[in-house]
């Protein structure tokens, strides 16, 4: 049974959707209230934080905990259906993981849609990737993951890696990730009774065509459970039972298991999407952001002995701030 503090959330959230329902806000108005959301969350402490820019172009940050790992990285990519959410956005949950995981993390501002459509978000994606490879940084010290969108496009970026040769990360992480953008009717009358949730899925729907545009959704990159799932790292994925994306998630781990793919999936009972981003008031938060620091932990002991590697080449010049 979800928690006190859980209950109190999502009775906030529902009443929160029902005027936005009714308002139909643009996009770019939800990405102000986000913005303004972001304002009020804030990093954990003991993690630094440096402004930086890959390949002088794509704005970036690094969240570096105190006891980070020298040579092991995480790079994460912010959910918001392709659509929504920044590096501001995320900011506060990305730097508990990377506390939580003893890991410095690389996240990164990809372009968006409507005005960047696919593949603009997976070529930014591959570019940080790329970036942390030509920067010293070894595949099986890499583990991708994101949330919601940006768990779909971490699924996306395991695959485009693959096709292209290059070597995969030690693993992905899903986090309530969108693996298939043609949501089924089935799979909102589900979650009908749960306003905030339905109106999660109504922009979802909406969503996904302004990312792919011109391109098919059922394209494996936009949608990775319509993929060939073969040659990819380990997977944990994290799902509520009350999410509208919980069976599509369901299938992708059947699908790729099949294809001999190790996958772990954590389900929890009847929480919210996006109960990751309220770890400092939901205890289901904690535990499910303490449970991928232990499944990476578990990663990287099967891996065995790993060398250590020379420090990285000199990052760019970067703007240092401590959180708060």
């Amino acid at each position: 049974m979800p928690s006190f503090q859980h209950l109190l959330l999502k009775q906030f959230l529902t009443a929160a959707a029902a005027p936005l329902a009714r308002r139909k806000p643009s996009v770019g108005a939800m990405r102000l209230a986000m913005e303004a959301g972001a304002l009020f969350q804030f990093m954990p402490w003991k993690v630094n934080l440096e402004s930086l820019k890959l390949d002088n172009r794509l704005e970036a940050e690094w969240l570096r905990p105190r006891a980070a790992h020298p040579t092991r990285v995480m790079l994460y990519l912010h959910g918001g259906g392709y659509v929504l959410g920044s590096l501001n956005t995320h900011r506060s949950l990305v730097g508990s993981l990377a506390q939580r995981c003893g890991l410095n993390v690389l996240t990164i501002n990809y372009r968006k849609a409507p005005d960047h459509p696919f593949p603009a978000a997976l070529d930014d994606a591959r570019r940080a990737y790329r970036w942390l490879l030509r920067h010293g940084h070894q595949p099986h010290d890499i583990v991708v993951a994101g949330d919601s969108a940006g768990g779909g496009l971490a699924l996306a970026l395991l695959l485009a890696l693959r096709d292209a040769g290059d070597a995969q990360p030690a693993a992905g992480i899903g986090l309530s990730p969108w693996t298939d953008l043609n949501l089924p009717i089935t799979a909102l009358r589900r979650v009908a009774r749960e306003e905030s949730l339905l109106l999660e899925a109504l922009q979802m729907r909406t969503w996904g065509p302004l990312y792919a545009h011109k391109t098919p959704i059922s394209h494996p990159l936009l949608s990775p459970a319509q993929a060939d799932l073969h040659g990819l790292p380990p997977l944990l994925i994290q799902i509520s039972t009350a999410e509208v994306l919980y069976d599509d998630v369901l299938k992708f781990a059947k699908k790729a298991r099949a294809a001999g793919i190790s996958v772990t999936v954590q389900p929890f009972e009847g929480l919210v999407h996006w109960w990751h981003l309220f770890w400092r008031i939901v205890p289901e938060a904690r535990q499910a952001l303490d449970q991928v620091a232990e499944f990476m932990a578990k990663t990287w002991a099967r891996q065995g002995v790993v060398p250590i590697h020379l420090p990285a080449t000199p990052r760019q010049p970067a703007v240092r701030r401590r959180a708060a």
